[in-house]
């Protein structure tokens, strides 16, 4: 009879036990895991920039002569008409002799500078300009005035004697002037300027439209003598009641600069005026050449300006909330990359507007929280870079959809 080995119910339970725990160990060891398990960042795609549009500046030239005109700080906004060569510029040379001069003996805003002593030599002057029917002022013997009293009356007045006077108290003599104008045109690029003496009653002192711009660009620049081309009338010892020969200023925001007067030359001016555009002051420069009269010349002058400030235009970058980007995760969650705020410049003319976005790598996030930049560039105009943020909060899924979706956002 054979014999029956019974096992304990222990030793059967065993094995069932061990697997029973390997699977709540290994089921456990899933959802640690796939809760635990970090997420990639999101996909990010930026979306097409639809750039602003702006218009071809229409200017209203006159139709003889020679014309320029530009925005200052918008460089391509340079637009000239008539002919490029050099003509006479009359008058328009007492602004050279004005910038030489202060070369030579700078002057501070606010002070006088030394003074001057007209001399016989000088004072002889009056007669030579005045036999060829010049613009001249009275100078009586002895006369004493400061630097900036004497440029008060060769620039507002135009006065040929005065000029004269200057260059030679600053230089010497008349050559010695003649000299010093040369190299200071060599220094600032003036290459289509030629200056054979101080007054402008040599026809052949000579300019193009377009430099004249640049030349009417350094004498803003200088405080000294925008502040004395933008006086209208001022009384001076010895010379009298003076009042600025540029009859524009003051109209239409023009704020000088000079006159200029020559059976050669025609009637001239190289003129500027200011504009608030856009929250900010504007200044537009330009030259007018060889017009009959003063008259119909500041009309063409005031027409002209008015079709350039008319071009300045204020172009939206972007909106505040435009978006810029997309940012996509494992679970179907989207959030757009938006502008933070608005942003705007001030252009002229025609201008061409590019974007790039740039996203940084994220998996979740805040609303309004930074996650890239979107820089502009723009005609004329410095780039202009503004932050992108999320529109609405990126969360995390939870842990049911980690453990349902295992391993997907890795």
């Amino acid at each position: 009879m054979s014999r029956v080995v019974r096992r304990p119910r222990s030793a059967v339970r065993r094995p069932v036990t061990i697997s029973v725990v390997a699977v709540l160990v290994l089921a456990v060891g899933y959802l640690v895991a796939a809760a635990a398990v970090p997420f990639a960042p999101a996909s990010a795609s930026t979306t097409t920039y639809a750039a602003p549009t702006s218009t071809v500046p229409d200017l209203t030239f006159p139709g003889y002569g020679a014309t320029a005109v530009e925005a200052t700080d918008f460089p391509d906004s340079l637009r000239t008409s008539g002919d490029a060569k050099p003509r006479s510029i009359a008058s328009i040379s007492k602004v050279v002799t004005a910038l030489v001069v202060l070369d030579e003996k700078p002057l501070q805003p606010g002070q006088t500078g030394p003074t001057i002593t007209f001399s016989p030599g000088m004072q002889a002057l009056y007669a030579k300009y005045l036999a060829v029917n010049g613009e001249v002022a009275p100078m009586p013997a002895g006369l004493k005035l400061s630097e900036y009293q004497t440029l008060q009356v060769m620039l507002m007045k135009s006065a040929n004697n005065y000029a004269g006077s200057l260059a030679i108290w600053a230089f010497g003599s008349m050559n010695a002037y003649e000299k010093a104008a040369g190299r200071w045109l060599d220094a600032h690029g003036l290459d289509d300027t030629t200056i054979e003496e101080p007054t402008g009653l040599d026809a052949d002192n000579k300019s193009t439209a377009t430099d004249l711009v640049e030349l009417g660009q350094l004498a803003l620049a200088n405080p000294v003598v925008k502040e004395v081309v933008g006086t209208k009338k001022v009384t001076v010892p010895g010379a009298g009641e003076i009042e600025n020969s540029n009859k524009l200023l003051g109209l239409d925001g023009v704020e000088g600069i000079k006159t200029g007067t020559l059976d050669e030359a025609g009637a001239c001016l190289l003129f500027a005026a200011t504009y608030e555009r856009g929250g900010k002051d504007v200044t537009v420069v330009g030259a007018m050449l060889g017009g009959v009269d003063h008259d119909s010349l500041d009309d063409d002058v005031q027409r002209l300006l008015r079709s350039v400030a008319d071009n300045f235009q204020v172009i939206t970058l972007a909106h505040a909330g435009q978006t810029f980007g997309t940012f996509s995760t494992p679970w179907q969650d989207e959030a757009d990359a938006v502008s933070k705020s608005a942003s705007e410049v001030l252009v002229w003319g025609k201008t061409t507007v590019s974007a790039k976005a740039k996203l940084d790598r994220i998996t979740l996030g805040t609303k309004g929280e930074r996650v890239g930049r979107v820089r502009f560039t723009i005609t004329d105009h410095d780039p202009v870079t503004v932050p992108l943020v999320l529109e609405r909060p990126i969360e995390d899924p939870g842990i049911w959809w980690r453990w349902t979706n295992p391993f997907q956002g890795a």
